[in-house]
Protein backbone atom coordinates (compact mmCIF):
# COMPACT_ATOMS: atom_id res chain seq x y z
CA UNK A 1 0.00 0.00 0.00
CA UNK A 2 1.29 3.47 -0.77
CA UNK A 3 0.35 5.82 1.67
CA UNK A 4 0.91 10.04 0.97
CA UNK A 5 -0.33 12.96 2.92
CA UNK A 6 -2.79 15.42 2.49
CA UNK A 7 -1.65 19.11 2.18
CA UNK A 8 -3.27 20.71 4.63
CA UNK A 9 -4.94 23.63 2.76
CA UNK A 10 -6.96 25.55 4.92
CA UNK A 11 -3.86 25.57 7.29
CA UNK A 12 -1.19 25.73 5.20
CA UNK A 13 -0.74 29.93 5.01
CA UNK A 14 0.97 31.56 2.02
CA UNK A 15 4.71 31.51 2.93
CA UNK A 16 6.48 29.49 -0.39
CA UNK A 17 9.54 28.64 1.96
CA UNK A 18 7.17 26.83 4.68
CA UNK A 19 5.24 25.33 1.91
CA UNK A 20 8.59 24.15 0.29
CA UNK A 21 9.52 23.04 3.73
CA UNK A 22 6.87 20.63 4.06
CA UNK A 23 6.28 19.16 0.55
CA UNK A 24 10.41 18.23 0.97
CA UNK A 25 9.90 16.88 4.77
CA UNK A 26 6.87 14.79 3.77
CA UNK A 27 9.02 13.42 0.50
CA UNK A 28 11.81 12.63 2.92
CA UNK A 29 9.78 10.86 5.90
CA UNK A 30 9.31 8.42 3.17
CA UNK A 31 5.98 9.44 1.99
CA UNK A 32 4.57 8.24 -1.52
CA UNK A 33 2.37 11.40 -2.61
CA UNK A 34 1.34 14.36 -1.51
CA UNK A 35 -2.78 15.04 -2.10
CA UNK A 36 -4.08 18.46 -2.78
CA UNK A 37 -7.94 19.63 -1.96
CA UNK A 38 -9.81 22.09 -4.36
CA UNK A 39 -11.80 25.29 -4.52
CA UNK A 40 -11.37 27.98 -6.90
CA UNK A 41 -14.36 30.37 -4.83
CA UNK A 42 -15.83 30.20 -1.57
CA UNK A 43 -18.81 31.17 -0.48
CA UNK A 44 -19.50 34.87 1.30
CA UNK A 45 -21.34 34.63 4.33
CA UNK A 46 -22.61 37.96 4.43
CA UNK A 47 -25.89 37.24 2.57
CA UNK A 48 -25.96 33.79 3.81
CA UNK A 49 -26.72 33.32 7.09
CA UNK A 50 -27.86 29.90 7.02
CA UNK A 51 -24.69 28.37 5.17
CA UNK A 52 -23.98 24.99 5.34
CA UNK A 53 -21.11 24.00 3.29
CA UNK A 54 -18.02 22.87 4.83
CA UNK A 55 -15.98 25.77 3.40
CA UNK A 56 -16.45 29.41 2.54
CA UNK A 57 -14.56 32.65 1.28
CA UNK A 58 -12.58 32.17 4.71
CA UNK A 59 -10.87 29.44 4.17
CA UNK A 60 -7.69 29.22 2.16
CA UNK A 61 -6.92 27.06 -0.69
CA UNK A 62 -4.33 27.50 -2.94
CA UNK A 63 -4.84 26.57 -6.75
CA UNK A 64 -3.53 23.24 -7.41
CA UNK A 65 -2.07 22.88 -10.69
CA UNK A 66 0.02 26.57 -9.43
CA UNK A 67 1.13 24.41 -6.68
CA UNK A 68 2.10 21.64 -8.14
CA UNK A 69 3.84 23.69 -11.04
CA UNK A 70 5.73 25.26 -7.88
CA UNK A 71 6.24 21.92 -5.99
CA UNK A 72 7.50 20.22 -9.21
CA UNK A 73 10.83 21.58 -8.80
CA UNK A 74 11.06 21.48 -5.48
CA UNK A 75 10.52 17.55 -4.87
CA UNK A 76 12.16 14.59 -7.15
CA UNK A 77 10.03 11.47 -5.91
CA UNK A 78 6.67 12.64 -4.54
CA UNK A 79 3.61 11.70 -6.60
CA UNK A 80 1.66 14.97 -6.69
CA UNK A 81 -2.33 14.29 -6.63
CA UNK A 82 -5.39 16.21 -7.28
CA UNK A 83 -8.16 14.61 -4.16
CA UNK A 84 -10.52 15.58 -6.15
CA UNK A 85 -10.07 19.15 -8.76
CA UNK A 86 -13.57 20.13 -9.54
CA UNK A 87 -13.77 19.15 -13.39
CA UNK A 88 -16.54 19.67 -14.55
CA UNK A 89 -16.58 23.46 -13.52
CA UNK A 90 -13.50 24.53 -15.70
CA UNK A 91 -12.88 24.32 -19.27
CA UNK A 92 -11.58 20.70 -20.24
CA UNK A 93 -8.78 22.30 -23.04
CA UNK A 94 -7.25 24.07 -20.44
CA UNK A 95 -6.92 21.40 -17.63
CA UNK A 96 -5.76 18.85 -20.12
CA UNK A 97 -2.63 21.81 -20.87
CA UNK A 98 -2.13 22.52 -17.04
CA UNK A 99 -2.27 18.59 -16.43
CA UNK A 100 -0.32 18.30 -19.09
CA UNK A 101 2.54 21.07 -17.80
CA UNK A 102 2.56 19.66 -14.28
CA UNK A 103 2.99 16.44 -16.05
CA UNK A 104 6.22 17.30 -17.81
CA UNK A 105 7.60 19.56 -15.24
CA UNK A 106 7.67 16.91 -12.42
CA UNK A 107 9.21 13.90 -14.36
CA UNK A 108 5.03 12.13 -15.13
CA UNK A 109 4.39 12.14 -10.96
CA UNK A 110 0.53 14.02 -11.87
CA UNK A 111 -2.05 11.84 -10.78
CA UNK A 112 -5.72 14.07 -12.04
CA UNK A 113 -8.21 12.96 -8.88
CA UNK A 114 -11.94 14.54 -10.15
CA UNK A 115 -14.70 14.69 -8.49
CA UNK A 116 -17.76 16.72 -9.48
CA UNK A 117 -18.25 19.27 -6.28
CA UNK A 118 -21.36 20.28 -4.37
CA UNK A 119 -21.00 23.87 -4.27
CA UNK A 120 -23.82 25.52 -6.59
CA UNK A 121 -21.90 29.07 -5.39
CA UNK A 122 -18.65 28.26 -7.27
CA UNK A 123 -20.44 27.04 -10.44
CA UNK A 124 -22.31 30.07 -10.74
CA UNK A 125 -19.45 31.94 -10.43
CA UNK A 126 -17.31 30.05 -12.59
CA UNK A 127 -20.23 30.60 -15.14
CA UNK A 128 -20.63 26.74 -15.37
CA UNK A 129 -23.94 24.73 -14.99
CA UNK A 130 -24.16 22.58 -11.73
CA UNK A 131 -27.25 20.59 -12.99
CA UNK A 132 -25.31 18.64 -15.73
CA UNK A 133 -21.87 18.59 -13.91
CA UNK A 134 -22.56 14.89 -13.86
CA UNK A 135 -22.49 13.65 -17.10
CA UNK A 136 -20.33 16.35 -18.59
CA UNK A 137 -17.81 15.03 -16.34
CA UNK A 138 -17.93 11.48 -18.36
CA UNK A 139 -17.52 13.78 -21.48
CA UNK A 140 -14.77 15.12 -20.18
CA UNK A 141 -12.58 12.47 -19.45
CA UNK A 142 -13.05 11.16 -22.87
CA UNK A 143 -12.08 14.88 -24.06
CA UNK A 144 -8.71 14.90 -21.83
CA UNK A 145 -7.64 11.61 -22.92
CA UNK A 146 -7.88 12.42 -26.47
CA UNK A 147 -6.14 15.34 -26.09
CA UNK A 148 -3.23 13.51 -24.12
CA UNK A 149 -2.83 11.16 -26.31
CA UNK A 150 -2.62 13.08 -29.79
CA UNK A 151 -1.28 15.78 -31.34
CA UNK A 152 -4.43 17.44 -32.60
CA UNK A 153 -8.13 15.97 -32.34
CA UNK A 154 -11.45 16.45 -33.61
CA UNK A 155 -14.35 15.29 -30.92
CA UNK A 156 -17.94 15.93 -31.18
CA UNK A 157 -19.90 15.37 -28.16
CA UNK A 158 -22.49 17.14 -26.36
CA UNK A 159 -20.39 19.67 -24.50
CA UNK A 160 -17.44 19.39 -26.32
CA UNK A 161 -16.41 20.46 -29.91
CA UNK A 162 -13.00 20.33 -31.02
CA UNK A 163 -12.09 20.34 -34.88
CA UNK A 164 -8.32 19.56 -35.94
CA UNK A 165 -6.76 20.90 -32.36
CA UNK A 166 -4.63 19.71 -29.90
CA UNK A 167 -2.35 20.59 -26.86
CA UNK A 168 1.62 20.68 -26.81
CA UNK A 169 3.54 19.47 -25.32
CA UNK A 170 1.89 16.57 -24.75
CA UNK A 171 2.39 14.39 -21.68
CA UNK A 172 5.40 12.51 -21.48
CA UNK A 173 3.56 8.89 -21.71
CA UNK A 174 0.38 10.99 -23.23
CA UNK A 175 -1.55 9.90 -20.75
CA UNK A 176 -2.38 10.68 -17.08
CA UNK A 177 -3.92 8.50 -14.73
CA UNK A 178 -7.61 9.85 -14.15
CA UNK A 179 -8.95 8.92 -10.75
CA UNK A 180 -12.81 9.53 -9.27
CA UNK A 181 -13.73 10.82 -6.06
CA UNK A 182 -17.52 10.09 -4.57
CA UNK A 183 -19.98 7.59 -3.83
CA UNK A 184 -23.13 8.18 -5.86
CA UNK A 185 -23.64 5.24 -7.87
CA UNK A 186 -23.43 7.11 -11.39
CA UNK A 187 -19.36 7.40 -9.51
CA UNK A 188 -19.34 4.05 -9.35
CA UNK A 189 -20.06 3.47 -12.85
CA UNK A 190 -17.70 6.10 -14.27
CA UNK A 191 -15.29 4.61 -11.81
CA UNK A 192 -15.92 0.85 -13.35
CA UNK A 193 -15.77 1.81 -16.82
CA UNK A 194 -13.28 4.60 -17.32
CA UNK A 195 -11.47 5.82 -14.03
CA UNK A 196 -7.80 4.34 -12.91
CA UNK A 197 -8.68 4.68 -9.79
CA UNK A 198 -11.13 5.41 -7.09
CA UNK A 199 -11.25 7.90 -3.94
CA UNK A 200 -13.35 7.25 -1.35
CA UNK A 201 -14.49 8.78 2.00
CA UNK A 202 -15.41 6.25 3.91
CA UNK A 203 -14.67 4.07 6.22
CA UNK A 204 -13.50 0.08 5.66
CA UNK A 205 -17.26 -1.47 6.33
CA UNK A 206 -19.49 -3.47 4.62
CA UNK A 207 -21.08 -0.37 2.89
CA UNK A 208 -17.29 0.19 1.30
CA UNK A 209 -17.09 -3.38 0.52
CA UNK A 210 -20.38 -3.40 -1.37
CA UNK A 211 -19.34 -0.39 -3.35
CA UNK A 212 -16.09 -1.49 -4.50
CA UNK A 213 -18.45 -5.25 -5.64
CA UNK A 214 -20.78 -2.64 -8.04
CA UNK A 215 -17.33 -1.02 -9.26
CA UNK A 216 -15.64 -4.29 -10.31
CA UNK A 217 -19.30 -5.28 -11.65
CA UNK A 218 -19.33 -2.24 -13.87
CA UNK A 219 -15.46 -2.51 -14.68
CA UNK A 220 -16.69 -6.08 -15.97
CA UNK A 221 -19.26 -5.24 -17.95
CA UNK A 222 -17.30 -2.75 -19.87
CA UNK A 223 -14.63 -5.42 -20.48
CA UNK A 224 -11.96 -4.10 -18.06
CA UNK A 225 -10.04 -5.98 -15.11
CA UNK A 226 -11.14 -4.69 -11.98
CA UNK A 227 -7.63 -5.54 -10.72
CA UNK A 228 -6.49 -2.46 -12.82
CA UNK A 229 -8.73 -0.05 -10.61
CA UNK A 230 -7.14 1.67 -7.88
CA UNK A 231 -8.40 2.21 -4.77
CA UNK A 232 -6.98 5.36 -2.26
CA UNK A 233 -9.03 5.51 1.10
CA UNK A 234 -8.56 8.39 3.94
CA UNK A 235 -7.07 8.47 6.88
CA UNK A 236 -8.51 11.79 8.82
CA UNK A 237 -6.90 12.15 12.21
CA UNK A 238 -9.68 14.47 13.80
CA UNK A 239 -11.93 11.83 13.33
CA UNK A 240 -9.99 8.73 14.40
CA UNK A 241 -7.49 8.24 17.12
CA UNK A 242 -3.91 7.48 16.75
CA UNK A 243 -4.41 4.17 18.60
CA UNK A 244 -6.99 3.35 15.76
CA UNK A 245 -4.91 3.96 12.72
CA UNK A 246 -3.26 0.74 11.88
CA UNK A 247 -6.53 -0.97 12.65
CA UNK A 248 -8.21 1.54 9.83
CA UNK A 249 -5.20 1.09 7.15
CA UNK A 250 -4.91 -2.60 7.64
CA UNK A 251 -8.88 -2.85 7.31
CA UNK A 252 -9.07 -0.97 3.66
CA UNK A 253 -5.66 -2.98 2.60
CA UNK A 254 -8.11 -5.98 3.49
CA UNK A 255 -10.79 -4.77 1.08
CA UNK A 256 -8.46 -3.95 -1.75
CA UNK A 257 -7.16 -0.64 -0.95
CA UNK A 258 -3.73 0.05 -3.09
CA UNK A 259 -3.21 3.87 -1.36
CA UNK A 260 -3.93 5.21 1.49
CA UNK A 261 -3.29 9.38 1.99
CA UNK A 262 -3.71 10.78 5.76
CA UNK A 263 -5.07 14.23 6.88
CA UNK A 264 -3.43 16.24 9.41
CA UNK A 265 -6.09 18.82 9.40
CA UNK A 266 -8.42 20.05 12.32
CA UNK A 267 -5.84 19.15 14.80
CA UNK A 268 -5.10 22.38 16.01
CA UNK A 269 -1.54 22.58 14.36
CA UNK A 270 -0.50 25.73 14.15
CA UNK A 271 2.60 25.85 11.68
CA UNK A 272 3.30 23.53 8.73
CA UNK A 273 6.49 21.99 11.19
CA UNK A 274 3.67 20.55 13.54
CA UNK A 275 2.04 18.60 10.74
CA UNK A 276 5.56 17.66 9.63
CA UNK A 277 5.78 16.40 13.34
CA UNK A 278 2.34 14.37 14.02
CA UNK A 279 3.74 13.04 9.94
CA UNK A 280 6.56 11.63 11.35
CA UNK A 281 4.55 9.95 14.13
CA UNK A 282 2.64 8.19 11.29
CA UNK A 283 5.85 6.87 9.95
CA UNK A 284 6.63 4.74 12.93
CA UNK A 285 2.84 3.45 12.60
CA UNK A 286 1.40 3.43 9.35
CA UNK A 287 5.16 3.05 6.82
CA UNK A 288 6.12 -0.23 7.49
CA UNK A 289 2.91 -1.94 6.45
CA UNK A 290 3.53 -4.24 3.55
Amino acid sequence: MRIGAIFPQLESGVDPIAIRDYAQAVEGLGFTHLLVYDHVLGAGLTGRPNWRGPYSSESLFHEPFVLFGYLAGQTQRLELVTGVLILPQRQTALVAKQAAEVDILSGGRLRLGIGVGWNAVEYQALNEDFATRGPRSTEQIAVLKALWAEPAITFEGKWHHITDAGINPLPLRRSIPIWLGGQAEPVLRRVGRLGDGWMPQLPPDENARAMLERIHSYAREAGRDPAAIGVEARLTFSQTPEGHWRDYTTAWQALGATHLTVNTMNLGLATLGEHVATLARVKQSLLTLD
